[in-house]
């Protein structure tokens, strides 16, 4: 059993898993920023180091630097949370070299799963469906449009070490590929050190459903559902919810099967999450996150499991403690992603909290580390908190989560609260009837005059 595990993170995803490690009677370790000194994950762990200045390649990227406050507080494991080096393979291999465990997949499914080619190809022979399109890099302007004829347009351009939406061009017509190869190959370029990109068929009117997944690293393997995350703004995730309220019992049992048989041939240890886009009934496989989604609590909510504790416990040693018998869903979860964040422009706004009051009450919960006076830093990503309802159905849910909406007080900076109160008054939210192009067109409708 770990004796002290040290949270490469911050803010809310450092706080949940400290609370999951103080429940294991397992010591936690903080480290810091000299600009989150007084952050709360820093002030509820048993220990804190400092480990650089205030930009994260400065801190909270600095492998060298979150070794050695392993080493200094004699922490035996890491976990890395979500965002920084959670999927950071060179990470994995240097804490193995040292002898400090990862909680997490090994260093060699990041890097498979991290390259989106490396993964297209593993997902295709372990018989998950995939979107066409390339096969591998496409290298030269020529060969783009070579594809995009022979698929037919719309497709996408996409980096092959992209993520949250950078590297990502969509072609509309042959007319547009020059621009969208181009720039795409820029951006990946700029962003990940790696201008290489792939082509995909693009779908017009898909939703984005992912599949939770967890392995314990001897072939065993379960999925625990899908969560519906289609609305999304310039491909980040603002609204997410489980069940899916588009996919049936008989869908989500097959492509959970089709899933967690495919992280178990590969001996998969930890949470994952295979993301789809799903359009008429078929799964499009587009690509795997190898650790803890932000929207992780609504699967905690309908499942009624630890899913922190369980990626400690793994990463331990021990088999998975439930079987895919064990896992039934009850109810329905929403979680709303708040950012300090202008609405609707969506410019940051970090700034000092002046008042600060959390919702409660059944089925009601708040990931968050603000608290009164806690100036929030410019420097890191403008999440501020998941609010996160539970209720017998989705209507249910839907009400609790308007309720709990007008609980919240954060007062000091903007949020993105006027938006979740503006979606909840929309008849397509409300059934469920949306796309993951259904956001942007609606703030295009509503304020782009």
């Amino acid at each position: 059993m770990f004796q002290k595990i040290l949270v490469a993170n911050r803010g809310e995803i450092a706080l949940r898993v400290i609370r999951a490690a103080r429940e294991m009677g397992i010591g936690t370790v903080a480290i810091h920023s000299t600009a989150d000194s007084d952050a709360m994950h820093v002030r509820m762990a048993d220990e804190a180091v400092c480990i650089g200045p205030a930009p994260s390649s400065d801190s909270y990227l600095r492998i060298p630097a979150i070794i050695a406050a392993c080493e200094i507080t004699g922490a035996d494991a890491i976990h890395p949370g979500y965002g920084f080096l959670s999927e950071n393979a060179a990470f994995v291999q240097a804490l193995e070299d040292h002898d400090i465990a990862f909680i997490g997949p090994t260093a060699e499914h990041i890097r498979i799963m991290g390259d989106k080619i490396t993964a297209k190809d593993t997902m295709i022979k372990l018989g998950v469906p995939c979107v066409p399109g390339s096969d591998g890099g496409v290298p030269t302007l020529e060969e783009a449009k070579k594809i995009g004829e022979d698929f037919g347009y719309p497709v996408i351009v996409k980096a092959t070490a992209g993520g949250g939406g950078r590297g990502m061009k969509v072609a509309m017509t042959a007319d547009d590929m020059e621009m969208a190869y181009r720039t795409a190959r820029s951006e990946s370029k700029a962003a990940f050190g790696n201008d290489e990109v792939y082509i995909e068929k693009y779908l017009t009117t898909p939703r984005h459903i992912e599949i939770q997944v967890f392995g314990d690293g001897r072939g065993n393997a379960v999925h625990l559902g899908e969560r519906d995350c289609s609305l999304q703004r310039r491909h980040q995730k603002v609204f997410e919810e489980a069940p899916g309220p588009c996919i049936s019992p008989e869908e989500r049992a097959e492509i959970g099967r089709v899933c967690a048989e495919a992280v178990a041939k590969i001996n998969y240890v930890g949470a994952g999450t295979i993301e789809f886009l799903y359009e008429k009934g078929e799964f499009y496989f587009i690509e795997m996150n190898t650790r803890l989604q932000v929207e992780h609590p609504v699967t905690e909510a309908i499942f009624g499991v630890d899913l922190v504790r369980e990626q400690i416990r793994v990463a331990e040693g021990h088999p998975l403690s439930f079987k895919q018998d064990d896992l039934q869903i009850n109810g329905h979860a929403i979680e709303v992603r708040i950012n300090a964040e202008t609405f609707p422009g969506f410019a940051p706004r970090p700034g000092k909290i002046t008042a600060y009051h959390a919702p409660g009450g059944l089925g009601v919960r708040m990931d968050s580390a603000l608290y009164d006076g806690y100036s929030i830093p410019p420097y890191y990503d403008s999440l501020i908190g998941k609010l996160i309802v539970h209720a017998p159905d989705r209507q249910a849910a839907l009400a609790r989560l308007n309720r709990a909406l007008g609980e919240l007080i954060v007062d000091g900076v903007e949020t993105t609260v006027p938006l979740f109160h503006a979606l909840l008054q929309e008849p397509d939210v409300l059934t469920g009837d949306y796309t993951i192009h259904w956001l942007e067109h609606w703030l295009d409708q509503k304020f782009s005059k």
